[in-house]
């Protein structure tokens, strides 16, 4: 959890508060907390109050967007940091095409966790 700079906050189009992630899931937001410490979401500080928060596009309804949990953890596995991750997932990538994130949301996980896969090579 860290503070995020500018040039990533400008890739990400929308954010989440925990305690609004917390109600769509119809949870507490400790268990949100919990989310991001296991990994399962990234959550940066950012805004005039420096609250955590969450890309909106991590979050399809009710749960965490298919797919992502596994690339987040493609990702660490590879090296990447919490920024280094938002910088990839929100940056166009032409053989998708768009956004890995876009791609997660569309239920392209297994094209994003390919080309995830390939950036360990």
């Amino acid at each position: 959890m860290t503070e995020i700079d500018a040039k990533i906050d400008a890739l990400v189009p929308a954010w989440l508060h925990l305690p609004d992630i917390a109600e769509l899931f119809d949870i507490e937001v400790t268990r949100v907390r919990q989310l991001v410490k296991e990994g399962q979401l990234i959550a940066v500080r950012r805004g005039e109050n420096r609250a955590l928060q969450v890309p909106a596009a991590f979050i399809d309804g009710d749960k965490v967007v298919k797919g992502l949990v596994g690339t987040l953890t493609l990702l660490r596995d590879d090296g990447y940091s919490d920024e280094e991750m938002l910088e990839w997932l929100f940056t166009p990538d032409p053989s998708l095409p768009g956004t890995p994130a876009q791609a997660l949301s569309e239920n392209r996980g297994t094209e994003v966790k390919r080309r995830a896969q390939a950036l360990a090579v």
